[in-house]
């Protein structure tokens, strides 16, 4: 326990009394201080008990003595010794009123105890209150590393932890969220303050804040763990007042211990990355039996399940059609994404193999799994926020990142290891339609399913287009007919000469002619399958809705 004026006045050998302020001895003492200056404010911290003769003032003066207690009570200084016998034969009356006005201890120091003496008590006090919490401290840290290397590892160390605090304490992995807490109920009072640690997380590791919890009952401090770039997790612990010494080592201990836990399990997952390339590798070279020899227990479930492969990519602002961007937003949003596959896939005990491939990410998940459901919530939260459209140019991934980077990505139909190179092509296949349309997700089975019409309003189709027609529309544009409308209604009729003329509201005769003229001023034959074909599409991606900018 700290040392207060009361354990002073209860120092058989010192013989102190106390003349005002009795109430208040409870306070704790960080420091006994000699000082006669009639200002000793600037030198003086706060929780000193100030030692003076009055050498310099005169403590028989009402006002001088009423003006000197204001201003070191209000400086923090937490009691007045005064020395009796020295300067003064007694405790002034005017000194003690000053100090009984503004409730600050003052204790009468008989002319046989030196202030030395007192100094040596505080400091003795002091010395061994810090020597047991640096005891507790080192105790807390045995206690700590033993429920670190237990069956339950970091559920165990933040039992123990919360326990030490009279608190309780929550453990966050790289995507934000509650994975562990003690005692069970925290985990609600923890969920409530993910907003704080995913800004927390944005910071460079190691990094801390302090927050109040919503109900203002708790005081929280944050701490990130992780010795990169990028926090590998966060922890959280919650106490009814500050952190006193002993509990500051506590908590440091455990957040050098959890950091080791995650750092080591980094190292695991850069091995499990380096054998799930080798997996994928000889998945995508059609060599199914041999990925499936080398995956062992790590992957050999994930594939012998149906599984999905997911292509993901980011895209700066300015130019997706450039193949992304190398900046930290761009990794950020791969990062964001692949944190949130795995803490999905790791809750629920099932495999993720992941492959970051040249500034893109290459996922397999199980089909139907809470890691795909993971991918499919991260892009469908990003458009949310962004209120993107299905045409609304990436707005929402974009805003995701916060800084001109977005993530596309493209989602293969259900799979197996056979199939596994055609997988990866549907994935690429819809991450392209994923890019072309500024969508954050695109399933191959909406391609597949979906209508060609969409993929027109490419620039080098357009340009193919405005190029077949421009005849035509050249023709039409000196009045002397309208061939695109009559070619239009033709096609649309399959070479139907009355159904065509009679959309039209003209003669038969009269489209066959212009029929003719078509060909003429194109050079082509309508009765070509492929050329019918060609002119229909052209038709189409010109009245088609022009693509976004930059695409």
């Amino acid at each position: 326990m700290p040392h207060t004026l009361a354990s002073l006045v209860n120092h058989t050998a010192l013989k102190l009394s106390v003349l005002a302020g009795e109430e208040r001895l409870e306070v704790p003492v960080r420091w006994a201080h000699a000082s006669e200056l009639i200002d000793p404010v600037p030198y003086m911290e706060g929780g000193e008990l100030l030692l003076i003769t009055a050498l310099k003032l005169d403590a028989e003066d009402a006002e001088a003595a009423r003006r000197y207690v204001r201003r070191i009570a209000e400086a923090g200084v937490v009691g007045l010794g005064f020395a009796v016998g020295v300067n003064y034969e007694g405790v002034p009356q005017a000194l003690v009123d000053a100090a009984r006005e503004q409730g600050l201890p003052l204790l009468g120091v008989p002319r046989r105890t030196p202030f030395i003496a007192i100094s040596k008590a505080v400091s003795a006090a002091v010395a061994a209150d810090q020597y047991r919490a640096v005891t507790a401290g080192f105790e807390a840290q045995r206690e700590l590393t033993r429920a670190a290397l237990s069956a339950e590892g970091p559920a165990e160390l933040l039992a123990r932890l919360a326990a030490h605090l009279d608190g309780w304490a929550a453990l966050y992995d790289a995507s934000g969220a509650v994975v562990a807490a003690a005692p069970d109920w925290a985990a609600r009072r923890a969920a409530r303050l993910t907003d704080h640690v995913g800004r927390l997380r944005e910071r460079p590791a190691p990094a801390s804040s302090v927050v109040s919890d919503t109900d203002g009952d708790d005081r929280v401090e944050l701490q990130s763990l992780g010795t990169g770039r990028r926090a590998r997790g966060v922890l959280a612990v919650g106490t009814a007042a500050p952190l006193g010494t002993a509990e500051r080592y506590a908590v440091h201990s455990a957040v050098a211990l959890l950091t080791l836990t995650t750092e080591r399990s980094r190292a695991l997952q850069d091995a499990e990355q380096r054998l799930g390339a080798a997996v994928l590798k000889m998945l995508l070279a059609g060599e199914p039996d041999h990925a499936r020899a080398v995956a062992g227990r790590l992957y050999g479930g994930l594939l012998d399940a149906p599984f999905r492969v997911v292509v993901a990519e980011p895209v700066t602002g300015e130019e997706p059609s450039s193949g992304g961007a190398a900046g930290a937003g761009a990794v950020g949003v791969l990062d964001a994404l692949a944190d949130a596959m795995d803490s999905a896939a790791a809750r629920t005990g099932e495999a993720v193999l992941a492959v970051p491939d040249g500034g893109r990410l290459i996922v397999l998940v199980v089909d139907g799994g809470a890691a795909a459901d993971a991918c499919a919530a991260y892009a469908a939260e990003a458009e949310a926020r962004a209120g993107a459209q299905p045409r609304g140019r990436g707005r929402a991934a974009r805003a995701e990142a916060g800084n001109g980077a977005w993530v596309a990505v493209g989602l293969s139909a259900p799979t197996g290891p056979i199939a596994a190179a055609n997988a990866y092509r549907q994935a690429e296949q819809a991450l392209s339609v994923a890019r072309r349309r500024g969508r954050a997700l695109v399933e191959h089975e909406d391609v597949a399913a979906g209508s060609v019409l969409p993929l027109l309003a490419d620039d080098a189709v357009r340009a193919f287009a405005d190029g077949l027609l421009r005849a035509l529309r050249e023709h039409d544009a000196t009045g002397r007919g309208d061939l695109v409308a009559s070619l239009r209604a033709w096609l649309a009729r399959h070479g139907q000469w009355d159904a065509a003329a009679a959309d039209l509201g003209v003669h038969r005769h009269t489209l066959r002619y212009r029929m003719r003229r078509v060909e003429e001023i194109l050079g082509r034959s309508l009765d070509d399958a492929d050329v019918r074909m060609e002119l229909w599409l052209a038709l189409k991606a010109t009245s088609a809705p022009s693509a976004p900018q930059g695409e």
